[in-house]
């Protein structure tokens, strides 16, 4: 009789702990659907702010490249800027850009900023661009750009100067024409880095002027 009794205290126990450990399992298993994984947890990151890329481009250039940006003058109102590896070269803030063009060198190797003017193209004198443009080295990098008027003072020997630099435009640049460019000394061929629109007053944007240009990329680095 003792037997039996013990029997059915263990079969008890047995039962109790068996319930128990159902519990518990369904218990667990209900709320672990409510709890969220950790997102570095087997989970996709979510995705960081890229950096700001230099001068503001789209997608950042790689090491062997210098970001550049050159905006247009818009009408005679807003002077046009440039930057270069994340520095801003000339701007209306800083005070240094002017009608006509605006030319700024820059070491092709190195890119540091060599020599930085505004020549007035409209009562300006063209000599004064001539040297200039007659004393840039090879391997020199040249920013241009245009501001109100860039083209009333031009001549043949001018024209001829931008033009081995690279410019496909400087031949046909005009009374208030916009004009954005990079080109160095030594190219063998015409730049990549050229904008132009024409003074039409059926499709300017400010009356007496087309609409600024904006000019944006990466130049490689001169290897010597």
């Amino acid at each position: 009789m003792m037997r039996v009794s013990g029997l059915l205290r263990l079969t008890a126990l047995f039962f109790t702990l068996l319930a128990v450990w159902l519990f518990l399992r369904s218990s667990i298993s209900l709320n672990t659907k409510n709890i969220r994984m950790p997102r570095w947890l087997g989970m996709a990151p979510k995705e960081s702010q890229a950096p700001k890329s230099k001068c503001g481009l789209s997608k950042p250039c790689q090491d062997n490249f210098f970001a550049f940006k050159i905006s247009s003058g818009a009408a005679n109102v807003v002077g046009p800027s440039m930057c270069f590896e994340n520095q801003i070269l000339m701007s209306p803030v800083k005070n240094n850009v002017g009608r006509g063009l605006n030319i700024a060198l820059v070491n092709g190797t190195t890119g540091e900023v060599m020599k930085m003017s505004a020549f007035d193209m409209y009562l300006g004198d063209p000599k004064l661009l001539l040297k200039f443009l007659r004393e840039i080295s090879e391997g020199v990098l040249v920013l241009v750009a245009s501001y109100d008027d860039p083209g009333t003072k031009m001549n043949d020997e001018i024209r001829k100067l931008f033009s081995s630099l690279g410019s496909n435009y400087a031949k046909q640049l005009g009374f208030r024409d916009s004009w954005v460019f990079l080109g160095a000394k030594d190219l063998r061929s015409k730049s990549p880095f050229e904008q132009f629109l024409k003074n039409n007053p059926q499709t300017n944007k400010y009356e007496g002027w087309p609409e600024l240009l904006e000019l944006e990329g990466c130049v490689p680095k001169k290897i010597l």
